[in-house]
């Protein structure tokens, strides 16, 4: 049962919060705990007619004015939970790639984890919002066969539903021969079957590669490339085995090994929050022994704590 954090508030009424969170943010002081308050109790389509009576209300913009009343990572979470989640990707790619330096990571975990659906919708936010070609972008600020990796899984063209085991045998001998040569082309095969062919069609793949080399196929990969290729690649392999496995692993990377990476934890919880962050929090307490809770309680502070809990939506036991 894939399950997120956030559902639809019962008796929702748009204008009641509309007016609440108009009253919190033109107080001398902004409240914040209303907008936690409303803001992570709501889904995302909830806000967005929120919006809508805001505009109507007040004639402005509620993002607009949650930027000018909040700072900080904060801010990022607030104006985060407004965004569809389309544009909300889009809105990541886009500072990942357009930033002073190029957020490898971000584009990892967004392209290596959506599905077509998501990329094409993604792709129309981006063009939209900004005015730019996601995958020209991507072209332009990044490289090698990284940069190939991403622009083949930006197109949004993997085979869904369709397995042959018959060709995964076949998949799973140039899966090994590509990590034995690692030549240009090796590589650009290696990447061509992890991009293109259905999860279902890797399940076997994977399997049949077990094998033939009697290793598994991160290790292999690990063992044999480098870079943020060999990041992107392992991220598609994790993805096709368990995304809220994958999800848990770069939230523990993101909360310990980079001294709590705000932007990584912020995204990965929003973006994930109505999907199966539930599932993410279980994997997250049974693989690494504290709950994901306890985690963000210990590094985080103040309102910004709260909102990040919120979402998380934990339990006193699961602290």
């Amino acid at each position: 049962q894939i399950q997120g954090t956030i559902f639809p508030a019962p008796n929702f009424n748009p204008i009641m919060d509309a007016q609440l969170l108009g009253g919190a943010l033109q107080g001398i002081s902004c409240e914040k705990d209303v907008l936690i308050d409303i803001l992570t109790q709501r889904c995302n389509s909830q806000r967005l007619m929120i919006a809508e009576a805001y505009r109507d209300m007040y004639g402005r913009d509620l993002i607009m004015d949650l930027k000018e009343n909040l700072s900080h990572h904060f801010k990022e979470v607030m104006v985060g939970l407004m965004y569809p989640p389309a544009a909300y990707d889009a809105h990541e790619l886009w500072h990942a790639l357009k930033g002073v330096d190029t957020e490898e990571n971000c584009l990892i975990d967004i392209l290596a984890s959506r599905s077509n659906m998501e990329i094409f919708q993604m792709k129309e936010a981006y063009l939209r919002e900004y005015n730019n070609d996601l995958q020209q972008d991507i072209d332009s600020e990044t490289s090698g066969h990284f940069r190939d990796t991403l622009m083949n899984l930006a197109q949004g063209t993997r085979m869904e539903g369709y397995a042959d085991p018959s060709t995964a045998v076949q998949d799973a001998m140039i899966l090994w021969e590509a990590c034995q040569q690692k030549t240009g082309e090796h590589k650009n095969m290696l990447q061509m079957i992890l991009c293109n062919k259905s999860y279902q069609q890797l399940w076997m793949v994977f399997q049949e590669f077990q094998n033939i080399s009697g290793q598994d196929i991160v290790d292999a990969i690990n063992e044999c490339y480098d870079g943020y290729f060999q990041e992107l690649l392992v991220a598609i392999v994790l993805c096709v085995r368990d995304k809220p496995s994958y999800f848990a692993y770069r939230l523990y990377n993101a909360i310990h090994d980079l001294g709590f990476h705000n932007k990584t934890v912020i995204r990965i919880l929003i973006a994930r929050s109505e999907i199966d962050l539930m599932n993410i929090r279980q994997r997250y307490k049974e693989r690494y022994g504290k709950s994901l809770f306890h985690d963000i309680k210990h590094f985080a502070s103040g309102h910004y704590e709260s909102a990040l809990l919120a979402i998380c939506a934990g339990d006193a036991e699961d602290y």
